[in-house]
C-alpha cells in the first residue's frame, strides 16, 4: 500500500434501528451535537455536500470537504439495510461510507474509510507516524461510538437525541 493511502474500518453496534440511526448519520452538520472530535460541520445550499473540522488525539485539525455520491446512499429499506456514501477531500481525498443493518433490536453500523493524505503536515506525519495516524483514528472513532451510543440511549429514556427538538 502506498505511504499516504490509509483503510480504516469501524464496527459499532448501536442500541436503535437503523431508520433511527441512518437519520442521524444523514445530518453530518450536526455530528458535533453528540461527537466530540467533530469540533465543526456545516452543510452547504445545495444539502449534498459540506464541510467539517475534526481533531482527535492529535494537535492537528484535520479540514474536509464531503459530497455526497450520486447514487449508492438510500435509507433502509424493508429488510433494514441502509447505505450511506460520500467523496471526501481537503487535507485527505477518497471515500467513506457507513453501512446500517439490522442487529437484534439495534444496529450494525459498518464503517469503512479509503482515503489518500494530501496536506503537507500529514504527509509528512504519515511514513514515520503512519501506527500513530492509525491509533489516532481509532481512538476517535471509539469516542463517536461511546457518544453516539449514548445518545441515542438518552432518546430512548425521553430526553431528546441527535437531530431532535430540545
Amino acid at each position: 500500500m502506498h505511504p499516504y493511502h490509509y483503510r480504516f474500518r469501524s464496527r459499532w453496534l448501536l442500541p436503535a434501528p437503523p431508520r433511527r440511526v441512518y437519520a442521524v448519520l444523514a445530518r453530518p452538520e450536526e455530528y458535533p451535537l453528540w461527537w466530540p472530535q467533530v469540533r465543526a460541520a456545516r452543510t452547504a445550499p445545495d444539502g449534498r455536500s459540506g464541510s467539517a473540522r475534526i481533531r482527535s488525539v492529535l494537535p492537528y485539525d484535520l479540514r474536509v470537504t464531503i459530497r455526497e455520491m450520486p447514487g449508492p446512499s438510500r435509507g433502509p429499506g424493508p429488510d433494514g439495510v441502509g447505505v450511506l456514501r460520500a467523496a471526501v477531500g481537503g487535507d485527505i481525498r477518497g471515500e467513506l461510507g457507513w453501512r446500517l443493518s439490522p442487529w437484534g433490536a439495534g444496529t450494525l453500523a459498518e464503517f469503512e474509510q479509503r482515503v489518500e493524505v494530501v496536506a503537507l503536515p500529514l504527509r509528512l506525519m504519515s511514513l514515520p507516524g503512519r501506527p500513530l495516524l492509525r491509533l489516532n483514528h481509532r481512538l476517535m472513532m471509539r469516542a463517536g461510538e461511546r457518544a453516539l451510543r449514548a445518545a441515542l440511549t438518552r432518546a430512548e429514556d425521553g430526553a431528546p437525541g441527535p437531530g431532535e427538538a430540545v
